[in-house]
């Protein structure tokens, strides 16, 4: 049922049709005029529509084709948290077991559904289930505990990985709402997933009597989220609109156009379905009428003309009452899943047509029917980062290499799910971090510029209202009194007006900074005898302040072996150093194991380097890889050698600012959660924050407290916490975020002062090593950070690769005498320090000494 609306004017129908024919982009406005077509006006409307299908098929370059996917149903579990008030698919523990079932299918039963569809053609496995059961029902969480099971989504992964290597047929995971962290864990075992939106009301979720009150999981903000984490997380990803549960015509054309602002931003939605309500027995809503196949035809159509000609649009046929030519002729070019085996266990009334009859009716209505594969022909040829390496052999297998639909005549057949062979061998551009002094980058920006980064006039958009400045009414030298007597009592409000503090109110914060500095640290400049190593700038996260990121095939892309990384450490011990920091890029075909091959590599040749390495978004990236929880990786990585995480990946924590940023990488409460298991592990880390991009003064605050806040926290519990928070200015140079004219220029020597300044005084007396970037600012600009609150410059870093490939031009090392200098430039003495900031050993100060922290010859390419 659609809640009524006014009915549209005869003049507002025809001008809405109009411009349909025109192909005039529609307003929301004009699409709930053109969802009430009916008769004629539908005739004319459906029309229109298939021009618009008809035009991205060609483009497509399967003109006159219509898909299906030949697939098995398997039902993992019908518990569910939700009370979803029309749905028959849910059940209780009660009912499964009187009717003998478990309370999730066995992996028995999830393998003999898997193989008799394989011997039948079948090629997608659709997983679907109830959302968390385990949160809800005490039997469910049982059951995983008996069987060896975290929790659900952990049941999935296992279950698509034994139906991968064991039947060949392709996961496709419907679990219901995920998280960011979730979408990383299912992403390397299934081609696609999905998730219906259903709608946008909120309040058919939030008002007693609607169709998903008291059901937390179809909060429309919620799911709206999981498209764009999706997105964010290059996941093929299903959605949809189901009509006629109580929604208006102007809530119905919402959510077309939220379908539409995410694919433009992300360009994950692979395909989207519009299905029409079915009224069920044994349901809240079984009272309520079906909605009509007119109202489906009208709703096919204008998410047709809204969502454009390369959006593939899908109707299930079971639900159509055999009125085929009707919904062709509005605008579908999909059929969905159709199984030869198994009901339509989510509508179990409707059984799913013979796929001879189907093919037929698709005949008569002009168009020929294409099997397809769960994952869609544009997202196979897009390659990485859109399919695992792990999932492109099985999907290979069964794809038509012309056209990237199914090839019906494949054996479907299983095969390993495993890790790429070549993850460690060296390749490209390995001597990158000496040739960026010397010949600097091959290109401004990658040749994907334009498409791997997302959308860039709907993150304009986005950006716009952070880029507006604050108006700052707070008395500044109240402020600057407090900050002087007892910075820990600063409110928001006077934190902010110093951090817009100019002119002589700025030198006395920083005098104010200066003077607490010496106060808590002393005047003793520390410094480390440290070397990065980048052991690959290979990664498809899609950050849009990197210029270090490189595909595989670009010209600067490399990866080093797990040999020439210890060599590299090798030869910074000979030279005095304590410890190598390494982070490399989002590489493909790396394992989640690869960096405890790293972390031992270096300790078996250099047993006493302190090993600092792999940042938050890394971690993530092997624990997701592996299937391990963040705990157990990180368990697991301490015990390969890893001592100490940079606090890197922060950026600002602030999701309004991250997702400008950032495409793909970990939000805000992931890169806590990770920093905090490493605390609470006895893993010590770094904190950082990346400044003067599309970021306001208030981010920075923001960031600020909740770095103070964690590291509270972990004193609480007894650990030791943050080593240090390091300031990062924005290098925007070659920053693609830069160069689509949406960042500002990098931060203003103001900026930088204010913000090292309170740095000292917000993170005081939780964080108490401040450190400046010479990389970034010059020996100059440290040299004021030092005079600004710093009391830290960092490392030697003998080859620094990130900053310079993003454009900074202050070189890639320096000298331990370079480092003292900047400390005198400074009026201050300098000292070396270890990556704990304690006492470094005579034995490795006599080395830096003797070598003044140079490696004899810088960083010879090594074979």
């Amino acid at each position: 049922m659609t809640t009524p609306s006014d009915a549209p004017t005869e003049n507002s129908m025809r001008r809405a049709l109009r411009r349909a024919r025109d192909g005039v982009a529609l307003d929301a406005t004009e699409a709930a005029v053109l969802l009430q077509a009916r008769g004629e006006a539908l005739k004319d409307l459906a029309a229109s529509a298939a021009r618009v299908r008809d035009s991205g098929l060609e483009a497509a370059g399967r003109p006159g084709v219509i898909t299906y996917s030949r697939k098995v149903f398997i039902p993992l579990t019908r518990l569910c948290r939700d009370k979803c008030h029309y749905c028959t698919f849910v059940t209780v523990p009660g009912k499964l077991r009187r009717d003998g079932h478990g309370m999730y299918l066995s992996p028995d039963e999830v393998l003999d559904i898997a193989r008799r569809g394989a011997a039948m053609g079948c090629k997608e496995a659709l997983f679907t289930l109830g959302d968390r059961p385990e949160d809800r029902w005490p039997e469910a969480r049982e059951w995983l505990d008996a069987h060896g099971y975290d929790d659900t989504l952990a049941y999935v992964r296992a279950m698509a990985i034994r139906v991968l290597e064991e039947t060949g047929l392709l996961p496709h995971l419907n679990p219901g709402v995920l998280s960011w962290s979730d979408l990383q864990r299912l992403k390397p075992v299934a081609p696609s997933m999905g998730m219906m939106l259903e709608t946008t009301a909120t309040r058919l979720w939030s008002e007693p009597g609607g169709p998903h009150y008291g059901s937390p999981d179809k909060d429309p903000a919620v799911r709206l989220r999981v498209l764009e984490d999706a997105g964010r997380s290059n996941v093929p990803f299903t959605t949809g609109v189901l009509i006629g549960i109580g929604e208006t015509y102007e809530e119905r054309a919402e959510a077309f156009f939220e379908l539409r602002r995410i694919q433009r931003s992300y360009h994950g939605i692979q395909e989207v379905i519009v299905q029409n309500f079915r009224a069920k027995p044994d349901t809240a809503m079984r009272g309520m009428p079906d909605a009509e196949l007119e109202e489906l035809a009208a709703a096919i159509a204008v998410a047709r003309h809204v969502l454009g000609p390369s959006a593939r649009i899908q109707a299930p046929p079971n639900l159509a009452d055999a009125q085929y030519a009707l919904l062709i002729g509005a605008g579908i070019d999909d059929w969905g899943g159709v199984s030869p085996l198994t009901p339509d266990h989510v509508n179990p009334e409707r059984p799913w047509p013979h796929i001879e009859e189907l093919a037929a009716h698709t005949a008569a209505a002009g168009f020929t029917l294409r099997e397809r594969l769960t994952i869609y022909p544009e997202f196979l040829r897009r390659g990485e980062p859109w399919l695992d390496p792990r999932l492109l052999p099985h999907v290979r297998a069964l794809a038509d290499s012309d056209s990237g639909l199914a090839d019906e005549s494949a054996t479907v057949e299983g095969r390993p799910w495993q890790e790429p062979d070549e993850g460690f061998t060296a390749y490209g551009r390995t001597d990158l971090h000496t040739t960026i002094d010397t010949q600097g980058r091959s290109s401004d920006r990658r040749d994907d510029f334009d498409e791997v980064y997302g959308d860039w006039e709907a993150l304009r958009e986005a950006a716009a209202p952070g880029m507006v400045p604050e108006r700052i009414d707070t008395d500044v030298r109240a402020a600057l009194a407090q900050a002087a007597d007892d910075p820990t009592r600063l409110t928001d409000e006077q934190a902010l007006a110093l951090l817009h503090a100019d002119g002589p109110a700025l030198d006395a914060l920083c005098r104010i900074a200066d003077d607490l500095r010496k106060s808590v640290v002393g005047d003793e400049v520390t410094y480390i005898v440290t070397r990065n190593i980048n052991f690959t700038n290979v990664c498809y996260t899609g950050c849009r302040f990197c210029a270090f990121a490189q595909r595989r095939t670009d010209a600067d892309a490399y990866t080093l072996s797990l040999d020439q990384v210890a060599d590299r450490a090798a030869q910074a011990w000979d030279v005095g150093a304590v410890e190598v920091c390494m982070q490399g890029g989002i590489h493909p075909d790396l394992p989640g194991t690869a960096y405890f091959d790293i972390a031992r590599a270096v300790k078996q040749r250099v047993p006493g380097m302190h090993v600092h390495a792999f940042s938050p978004m890394e971690v993530v990236n092997g624990a997701t890889r592996t299937g391990m929880s963040v705990r157990d990786w990180l368990t697991a990585a301490k015990e390969a050698g890893l001592d100490s995480i940079p606090g890197t990946a922060a950026e600002i924590l602030d999701d309004e600012v991250r997702w400008i940023l950032t495409k793909g990488k970990l939000p805000t409460a992931d890169w806590i959660d990770v920093v905090t298991t490493a605390h609470e592990l006895g893993i010590r880390s770094s904190s950082t924050m990346m400044y003067g991009h599309v970021d306001q003064p208030r981010h920075w605050l923001g960031h600020f407290r909740t770095l103070a806040r964690m590291q509270q926290d972990a004193r609480a519990k007894g650990v030791e916490g943050f080593t240090e928070f390091v300031t990062l200015p924005f290098i925007h140079t070659n920053a693609p975020v830069y160069l689509a004219g949406i960042a500002r220029p990098g931060p203003t020597v103001r900026d930088n002062r204010a913000v090292t300044a309170m740095a000292r005084i917000l993170l005081h007396p939780h964080i108490t090593n401040i450190q400046t970037s010479w990389v970034k600012l010059g020996s100059e600009g440290a040299a004021e950070m030092l005079r600004s609150g710093a009391n830290d410059l960092g490392g030697t870093l003998m080859e620094e690769t990130i900053s310079r490939m993003a454009g900074s031009s202050y070189g890639s090392y320096k000298s331990v005498q370079d480092l003292i200098a900047v400390a005198e430039a400074a009026g201050r003495p300098a000292k070396a320090r270890t990556t704990l900031y304690g006492e470094v050993p005579e034995e490795r100060q006599a080395a830096a000494r003797a070598s003044d922290g140079h490696l004899p010859e810088l960083l010879p390419v090594l074979d």
